[in-house]
């Protein structure tokens, strides 16, 4: 976090390489998509460049800097704009990678925000063909806390709804976190179909220390016609990884169960021992 201060607009170590052609082994290039408050750099810092060295074309976006929030005084803070316009910009990012590529799909990699707003662009931003998936944009979605079924944020969300907080709160934090709230009418618009849409094999881990999302299973999805869906709890097998909401992508097995949703071929996820922070 602190180097993207320092060094505004970088990109994670091993990203955006924009003549790298992807190899049969992994034909589709992956996409990284940031949380809120996030950027591309220190959210994907580490799981970057391990992408990269297993042979992926890694590609990772900065989204939702409107200047229309206060939190837009800090430069590197993105991902807090309306949704639904962050969409529109992960859509031009994907057809920019496919079309420097010479892929016919991808793979999106989202954390928090970032797997709520793929499953977005793939219901509303040409992400997914719903009259033939053979054609959809996107084969596989892995998220790590996705707001998917929205956030009462450890019931600092319910409190502001119980105290007619949350409409005067746009403003100052951006619209992008009050759409994540349980009850917002963005949340409930995302799923009203349905969590899946056909053609896309879905990964979903959470994080039994998730203080962000929360109710924490609140991420976990269930499979529609045509989509596959695994939920992975990140603490099953590994009771010693205490990640947060916040270091999940800096979680060496949070990173593995990334590796093995890409490709069933890659080793085991390990376990190492994590504090919630670092």
């Amino acid at each position: 976090m602190v180097h993207s201060i320092l060094h505004l607009d970088i990109d994670p170590p091993g990203a955006n390489d924009w003549n790298c052609r992807p190899s049969a082994a992994h034909p589709r290039p992956v996409v990284l998509v940031h949380g809120t408050y996030e950027n591309r750099y220190n959210n994907w810092a580490r799981m970057s460049p391990e992408l990269k060295a297993r042979g992926y074309c890694v590609y990772a976006l900065d989204y939702g800097d409107t200047d229309d929030a206060g939190v837009a005084l800090a430069p590197t803070v993105k991902g807090y704009g309306d949704i639904r316009k962050s969409s529109k910009e992960l859509a031009a990012f994907v057809d920019k990678v496919l079309a420097a590529s010479g892929s016919g799909q991808v793979d999106l990699v989202g954390h928090s925000q970032g797997g709520t707003l793929s499953r977005w662009y793939l219901k509303a931003d040409g992400g997914a063909n719903p009259t033939d998936p053979s054609k959809n944009k996107v084969k596989k979605v892995v998220q790590l806390g996705a707001t998917n079924h929205g956030t009462t944020m450890s019931g600092i969300e319910t409190l502001a709804d119980m105290l007619h907080m949350l409409g005067p709160g746009e403003k100052p934090l951006g619209k992008a976190g009050i759409q994540q709230y349980e009850k917002s009418d963005f949340i409930k618009e995302l799923n009203a179909d349905g969590d899946t849409v056909p053609g896309i094999d879905y990964t979903v881990v959470g994080t039994k220390y998730d203080e962000i999302t929360t109710p924490w299973q609140s991420t976990f999805m269930t499979a529609g016609p045509g989509a596959t869906v695994q939920n992975i709890t990140l603490q099953e097998g590994c009771v010693v990884d205490f990640s947060a909401h916040l270091s999940m992508s800096y979680s060496p097995r949070a990173i593995g169960l990334v590796k093995r949703a890409l490709d069933p071929s890659a080793p085991a996820a390990p376990c190492v021992p994590r504090a919630p922070a670092f």
